[in-house]
């Protein structure tokens, strides 16, 4: 072949129409996108529209690429990048606490159904006792510094990972249990090649949810006493009525809530391939 007919050949696939096969890829993606997305989407340009014409008060809900200008120049000028630090350092120091007491404590109550039995009662109290009414005798205890802040964060996200780990050891099934002791398997190697990775998706469970309750009691235990946070930004912008840079904060909030629900799937599909994840 010419080095003419070789360049022939490429300025004819250059210049070739897509496949259909492409074309009909490309509709499916964005017809899945739009299902997932699209009230999502019509929500954002509804508000955009609304506030933009006047058909809302822009005072109360500015258009969104005021509150993205806010955003931005927050984050550019270094008035939320401390806030940033700060919320997540309490909210990542109580929920690495809340799994490190929760994952273990479940796993051995879910193996031992005596303790269980024994605990469960008293577990639930504490778990139907809201971690906001307890948060007045933490600060009591505690003081109105960091650690109050830490521990209320720590109560209210240590119940989902608890209860969840238990109810993912309950579940295993009985009798994948019975074939590894029948081939003579140790109890260490049971909890270790059975229990846990069976356990596994029930506590990613967990875990995303106690993420998402860490940044909601963020939001609580830095409005009472803090002088930096997120939450505390909110509601400091509240008072003093500059309403976009506190849909800024809520929508940081919720991007940083996102980002760690989006980062435990990630984790939990490299680690749980076997188990369907649900989004």
């Amino acid at each position: 072949m010419t080095i003419q007919s070789i360049d022939r050949s490429v300025h004819v696939s250059r210049g070739r129409a897509p496949s259909p096969a492409i074309l009909g890829q490309a509709s499916r993606a964005l017809q899945s996108t739009w299902s997932r997305y699209g009230l999502l989407i019509a929500f954002l340009i509804l508000w955009q529209v609304s506030s933009t014409v006047g058909w809302v008060n822009p005072s109360i809900f500015p258009p969104l690429h005021v509150i993205a200008g806010a955003l931005f120049n927050g984050i550019a000028t270094g008035a939320l990048v401390d806030d940033i630090a700060i919320s997540l350092q309490r909210s990542g120091i109580a929920f690495v606490a809340a799994v490190a007491v929760g994952i273990p404590l479940g796993l051995f109550m879910g193996q031992i159904r005596a303790v269980e039995r024994a605990l469960d009662p008293i577990l639930q109290l504490f778990r139907q006792t809201s971690a906001l009414a307890l948060y007045p005798v933490f600060i009591l205890l505690l003081g109105l510094g960091e650690t109050s802040k830490v521990f209320v964060i720590f109560w209210a996200t240590l119940f989902p990972i608890l209860l969840s780990t238990i109810g993912g050891v309950k579940e295993v099934d009985a009798k994948l249990i019975e074939m590894a002791r029948t081939y003579g398997a140790s109890r260490l190697t049971v909890f270790r090649r059975v229990v846990l990775p069976a356990s596994a998706p029930a506590i990613f469970v967990g875990l995303r949810l106690s993420a998402t309750t860490a940044l909601l009691l963020l939001i609580a235990a830095e409005m009472i006493g803090a002088n930096k946070g997120i939450g505390f930004q909110v509601m400091n912008a509240q008072y003093n009525f500059q309403i976009p840079l506190m849909f800024a904060a809520i929508f940081l909030l919720a991007l940083l809530g996102l980002a760690a629900n989006a980062g435990l799937i990630l984790l939990q599909s490299r680690l749980c391939r076997w188990a369907e994840i649900a989004r």
